[in-house]
């Protein structure tokens, strides 16, 4: 089989490690280039102690990668906001397909995206072409028929899945949704910090950007076009003393003549076939074992006391509770990538990631 070229740049970052680890493996694409400026001239087996043809890669610095990749059919952009916002349009510019694992193009409205992430956006008319890529809620043909995905953010996708299925079939009411979630370290990210050492983290559980998180607008944005409405939210982070992980536990209220056995049909409808979502037997069983190494998002739902196996009757029978996990840097990061990668090159949207193994026990 003839394979196609694939460029990864920010490829030291922890999603383009994992994004160079997958793709390795993928059955059809051919990695061509890594770019990285902090480990520029060293190979990949060096580094990441990968095998074979793509361990003997040697990373090249930004300038040299954006060149390169200009002969790859499509490249992956694990990069910061602000570089992605200069490498998508060049690389647009040449031909090539880009998945952006960044923020710089899921936010629709450039003052929404001012406000989010400090910057004013360069490329406004990018906002209206970018396509958001969360194959099991958006528009697999969009996706296929994109030049520019959006990946979505991994708090966001956690919220998503667990979420808008519910609101798109009107079972929840107009209220406000609640997300608590907590992620392991990963999520913030390679750049040292004190607070991220750890003798920091470990041990501890903590809170943090209360309501200034910058995923709280593409979570808002994600449920609303689900609801046709606006969906009020409040989202809380948390940091887990792990690497790596995320779970969600999102709260709501169902709507007026609606029953937790309708919320329950309404996600077992919605993910019925999806390749990489496990609907859970309880809201109890949703564990991070059970996705952390893999690209699936597990998903428990409890409302009443009598959904998906739940029996003991909660304080309101009107609330739901839909709790979801998901490995940020797979599902919520790299995973999702190579899935968007795989629809817009016309690939089985499996490939490459449906041989991922967890890590327990």
């Amino acid at each position: 089989m003839q394979r196609t070229p694939i460029a990864v740049l920010g490829a030291s970052g922890y999603s383009g490690i994992e994004a160079t680890r997958i793709l390795a493996q993928h059955p059809r694409a051919e990695l061509r280039v890594l770019g990285s400026d902090r480990w520029r001239g060293q190979t990949a087996e060096q580094r990441i102690a990968l095998s074979g043809t793509a361990g003997k890669l040697r990373y090249v610095p930004p300038e040299r990668a954006v060149e390169l990749a200009r002969e790859c059919a499509a490249a992956l952009l694990c990069t910061p906001v602000d570089a992605s916002l200069q490498l998508a349009p060049a690389l647009l510019a040449a031909g090539v397909k880009v998945v952006d694992l960044s923020g710089a193009f899921r936010l629709r409205d450039a003052a929404a995206f001012r406000a989010a992430y400090g910057l004013d956006h360069p490329h406004p008319e990018l906002l209206t072409e970018s396509v958001y890529g969360l194959p099991e809620l958006s528009s697999r043909d969009r996706i296929g028929k994109a030049r520019l995905v959006a990946n979505p953010g991994c708090y966001p996708t956690a919220a998503a899945l667990a979420l808008a299925p519910l609101f798109a079939a009107e079972m929840l009411a107009p209220d406000v949704a609640v997300v608590d979630a907590a992620s392991g370290t990963t999520g913030a990210g390679r750049k040292a910090s004190e607070e991220m050492s750890f003798t920091e983290v470990m041990d501890d559980f903590r809170a943090y950007r209360v309501l200034r998180h910058q995923h709280a607008p593409e979570m808002a944005q994600t449920l609303s076009r689900a609801a046709r409405r606006e969906v009020p939210l409040t989202f809380t982070a948390h940091l887990l003393p792990l690497r790596r992980g995320i779970l969600a536990t999102c709260y709501a209220r169902l709507a007026p003549e609606r029953s937790a056995s309708d919320a329950a049909a309404a996600l077992a409808h919605n993910y019925a076939g999806e390749p990489f979502i496990e609907l859970a037997p309880s809201a109890d069983d949703v564990s991070l074992k059970r996705v952390v190494g893999t690209n699936r998002c597990q998903i428990g739902f409890a409302a009443g006391g009598s959904a998906m196996g739940d029996t003991i009757p909660m304080v309101s029978p009107a609330m739901v509770v839909v709790i979801s996990a998901i490995d940020n840097l797979v599902k919520g990061a790299a995973g999702q990538a190579v899935q968007n990668l795989n629809l817009t090159l016309g690939w089985p949207e499996t490939d490459g990631l449906d041989n991922l193994r967890g890590f327990a026990p």
